[in-house]
């Protein structure tokens, strides 16, 4: 079976579980049922999650763990163990073993720490902010209690001064004068 084809094979199996998704990783794929990662492939071969629970019934079933070697020679695994092979003939023999890898996978969420996003500014929260700094930001420019007192309907508080508008100069009326 060539790779795409033994990716769509295993997606359609862990399909009654929920929505399905591939990405390729590790030069295989990693298979997620709604958005958490669960399974991998490998080789043409599916590997399940495993956790301290499902990991005996697994070894029971005769799967192996998958394991990877470093540069350094050392085998190290992930937590994922070889799919049963009675498993991968039908989405119903498969649901209850993806069923634990996706419980296990959950868990492992769970255990994670974790990751610290931006705070969400909300909008009460950014106008109590605002409220806080506003006298801080204001005290430097705060009009004088008597400057304050002087204002006029006319005048405008400007710093710490009082400008007052001037009303415009009114020049005389000047009378025409009628020629008769």
């Amino acid at each position: 079976m060539n790779d795409f084809g033994f990716v769509s094979h295993c997606l359609e199996l862990l399909g009654p579980l929920g929505r399905t998704s591939s990405r390729r990783m590790f030069g295989g794929h990693a298979l997620y049922i709604d958005g958490l990662c669960m399974a991998l492939i490998i080789h043409d071969t599916l590997y399940l999650k495993v956790d301290d629970s499902s990991r005996p019934l697994l070894e029971r079933a005769g799967c192996v763990p998958f394991t990877y070697e470093t540069k350094t020679g050392e085998r190290h695994g992930l937590g994922y163990y070889t799919a049963p092979e009675e498993a991968m003939e039908s989405p119903a023999e498969m649901t209850p073993w993806a069923r634990r890898a996706l419980a296990a996978a959950v868990a492992a969420r769970a255990k994670a720490p974790a990751k610290k996003k931006p705070a969400a500014k909300s909008p009460l929260k950014t106008a109590a902010v605002k409220k806080a700094a506003a006298p801080k930001a204001t005290a430097k420019k705060s009009v004088p209690a008597k400057a304050a007192a002087a204002k006029t309907p006319a005048g405008k508080v400007a710093g710490k001064k009082v400008v007052a508008k001037k009303a415009p100069a009114r020049k005389p009326a000047a009378k025409k004068a009628t020629r008769a």
